[in-house]
């Protein structure tokens, strides 16, 4: 299982992903600007504006592994969970988001695989 960790440092807003199995334990969270180019200057959180997208966008890519589905919820999830993440620190499990999503899902009346 993933986890996600957004910090506040000097150098801007960053996030990575704590995964086993990837070489090292982990990696930066890809911005997925190939999906999207909301914010070319990088994540952010605690609002609902381009940073909040990028960071929403990406966090469902790689936390869903489908980008279509991450494509279809990210602004939604970007309402519901980035806008109200901590603003210095934060932590997600892939778990996490997948509930978030599932529960997005579930009010549109529909679930995807």
């Amino acid at each position: 299982m993933k986890h996600y960790i957004g910090e506040r440092t000097p150098r801007g807003c960053e996030v990575e992903v704590i995964d086993q199995d990837a070489p090292g334990g982990g990696y930066p969270l890809p911005p997925r600007f190939d999906l999207r180019n909301h914010s070319p200057t990088g994540f952010e959180w605690s609002y609902s504006g381009s940073g909040p997208a990028q960071l929403s966008l990406a966090l469902l890519a790689d936390a869903l592994g489908n980008d279509e589905r991450a494509q279809r919820h990210y602004q939604d999830f970007k309402f519901k969970v980035v806008a109200r993440l901590p603003h210095d620190r934060w932590e997600l499990s892939q778990e996490d988001i997948r509930l978030a999503v599932a529960q997005l899902e579930t009010g549109r009346g529909r679930r995807y695989a």
